[in-house]
């Protein structure tokens, strides 16, 4: 078996599931590109009570318990790290967010520069906030000095779909709107993209 061309770390916030299945899509695509792949998810940390309300939230809670939770290892393992998080009024949900404020003493140490990163969203309505929930993601891995690689529109497959700052999903007001085949292979390309650049990084850097 050859050795992986880079570790890509996929790390999401999903409370019903839509997140978490352009995660695993994001996965499936870095992998198909040679990287070694975690996928995890962070800390719940809504109300016991606000989850007990929606019935879908509990499925998807207690569907995704075996996936590991992220921890700061994973993230020093990582060449690359693709943040996944619905978005909250126009910006990261409060469960990454906790997530990324907690990463003070690895940005301090300069351990989360020169690695390869990407995001991926989704919103309730067409015009809810996509763009600027990944620009707001992504002012982030400014201050780690990290290296953001959008999928942008490279390869023309299908512009009027895509979403140049990262794979998203509309799922309707009531979250009945699945993933469909578009949502699901613009992930999976994202994941491809990001694992390419990774890896190129990676062995430029060590070559240099």
């Amino acid at each position: 078996m050859s050795e992986p061309t880079c570790h890509v770390a996929v790390v999401y916030y999903s409370a019903t599931g839509t997140i978490f299945t352009l995660a695993d899509a994001v996965r499936a695509g870095a992998a198909d590109a040679g990287a070694e792949v975690r996928l995890r998810r962070v800390e719940e940390i809504a109300p016991v009570q606000a989850i007990a309300r929606n019935g879908a939230w509990v499925e998807h809670l207690a569907g995704t318990g075996h996936i590991p939770v992220a921890t700061h290892d994973d993230l020093l393992w990582a060449d690359a790290i693709v943040f996944g998080t619905p978005a909250r009024f126009g910006n990261v949900a409060s469960q990454l967010k906790q997530f990324l404020d907690t990463l003070s003493g690895l940005w301090m140490r300069d351990l989360l520069a020169d690695k390869v990163y990407s995001g991926f969203t989704s919103t309730a309505s067409a015009h809810g906030g996509q763009e600027s929930t990944l620009l707001a993601l992504y002012n982030s891995v400014y201050h780690f000095g990290g290296v953001i690689v959008p999928p942008g529109y490279k390869g023309h497959h299908d512009d009027s779909g895509g979403n140049p700052y990262g794979a998203s999903h509309v799922t309707g007001d009531d979250g009945s709107i699945a993933i469909d085949d578009t949502a699901s292979t613009a992930a999976r390309s994202q994941g491809h993209r990001v694992a390419t650049m990774a890896a190129a990084l990676k062995h430029g850097l060590a070559a240099a």
